[in-house]
């Protein structure tokens, strides 16, 4: 269990000063102008050894995309570009950092950026987050004013500038190369790669685009040393990660722990437990609507992770866990997340615009009994159309549930196919 003074985020549920008097009271700003005297080979370098992976849901070492960057310049500017656009359902984690401890981001973005040697950082932020672009405008003034930011950057010589821009509502924007396409001012729309954003990013210059969470941990890690951070969880699944627990749980939070935690401590230590106790889970979604759904005879004991949760067919993703209770309607939860995808598929790769409906149509079928007893594997066909074949990850999201549906609840949609059809023959 991870111990208080071992937290990144000291302010996560937002009872103290948010600001910077605040922030460095708790130790945000300490002693970054000496991380910056160890030169940008050392930042990269120590990320790497931290085990650092992604937390924005495809879990690639932080590290490692840093040194993707060109070490020299070719002329060409650098840019950092934060990805804020937290549209995943049931996720609200980089949404809390922004509300409560924003200083760890902006500090993250000045180590991260002199890390891959941009001299400007974007962050981009989900449309409808409103408040939390003012906070984030509010400390990016404050770091101007402080001298933190600026031609002179905390007074290590390095000019680093961080620029807050609105989105405007588009899950799409959520993934990297739709955002620089929206940063751009075009249609959030996800491009073709390669050119990977490292070579040709942002305005075609080199560009690394990272999570909140990934950016904010950074300037914690660089302080007390990759070791430290790499002592919590498991091999190649390292440090602390902010979890949101929602659902049918007792106390719905967003919490600081461990990576490795099991699924079923974490729920009931943070959470109060199941409602109506744990034998009356049904089910989880443990990270985010775009990971396949486990049933409570894998919530027992899996260990959430990034490798654990794939070992058994599913994903820590951005570690939304959305907990179901033995009065949901599964099929009908699904169905639901199959009409959200629908709605934000940018319509760019026939298999994503074509099936996305299709599968949306089928489940609502699914969800009222209407439907063939062969039309449960040509669903899950199709589904396997879909993954895999599309620019972006949009697909592979929208697929991914339906396949855990029929994994884990085939019996379910089995019963109710049956039902209606002894149904519709009673009636007759």
């Amino acid at each position: 269990m991870l111990q208080d003074q071992d937290r990144i985020f000291t302010n996560i549920y937002g009872f103290n000063d948010p600001f910077l008097a605040g922030a460095r009271s708790r130790g945000d700003w300490d002693g970054t102008k000496d991380i910056l005297a160890k030169g940008r080979e050392w930042i990269v370098e120590e990320i790497k050894s931290s085990g650092l992976r992604g937390r924005g849901g495809a879990g690639f070492g932080t590290g490692l995309k840093w040194s993707f960057m060109p070490k020299e310049s070719d002329g060409r500017p650098h840019y950092l570009v934060v990805n804020a656009d937290e549209g995943e359902p049931g996720t609200c984690k980089d949404r809390e950092i922004m509300r409560h401890d924003p200083h760890k981001l902006i500090e993250g973005c000045l180590l991260a950026g002199f890390g891959m040697g941009a001299h400007a950082a974007y962050i981009y932020v989900r449309g409808e987050f409103y408040r939390e672009t003012e906070a984030l405008q509010r400390v990016v003034d404050e770091a101007y004013d402080a001298g933190l930011l600026g031609d002179d950057a905390c007074g290590s010589g390095w000019k680093m500038d961080v620029h807050v821009h609105r989105g405007a509502g588009a899950y799409i924007c959520g993934e990297e190369t739709a955002l620089i396409e929206s940063l751009e001012g075009k249609k959030g729309q996800p491009r073709l790669k390669p050119p990977f954003p490292a070579n040709a990013g942002l305005y075609g210059c080199p560009t690394t685009v990272n999570n909140v969470e990934s950016i904010a941990v950074a300037p914690e890690i660089l302080r007390r040393g990759a070791d430290w951070f790499a002592g919590f969880g498991r091999q190649n699944n390292t440090g602390t990660k902010l979890f949101n627990i929602s659902g049918h749980v007792e106390h719905p939070c967003t919490v600081e722990e461990e990576m490795s935690i099991p699924l079923k401590t974490l729920i009931e230590k943070h959470a109060g437990g199941v409602r109506g106790g744990w034998d009356n889970l049904l089910a989880v979604i443990p990270g985010g609507a775009s990971v396949p759904v486990i049933p409570k005879s894998i919530c027992d004991n899996v260990l959430m992770d990034f490798d654990a949760l794939r070992e058994v067919q599913s994903g820590l993703g951005t570690a939304a866990v959305m907990v179901m209770d033995r009065s949901t309607d599964i099929i009908q939860a699904i169905a639901r997340l199959s009409a959200f995808y629908k709605h934000e598929s940018c319509g760019q790769c026939t298999p994503c615009r074509e099936g996305t409906g299709w599968m949306m149509r089928v489940m609502n079928r699914m969800v009222a009994g209407d439907a063939s007893l062969e039309e449960i594997d040509i669903l899950e066909e199709v589904t396997r159309q879909v993954e895999g074949h599309t620019i972006c990850a949009l697909g592979d999201a929208a697929a991914w549930p339906i396949q855990g549906l029929i994994r884990h609840f085939r019996d379910e949609i089995e019963d109710r196919i049956r039902k209606r059809g002894g149904a519709a023959q009673a009636a007759e």
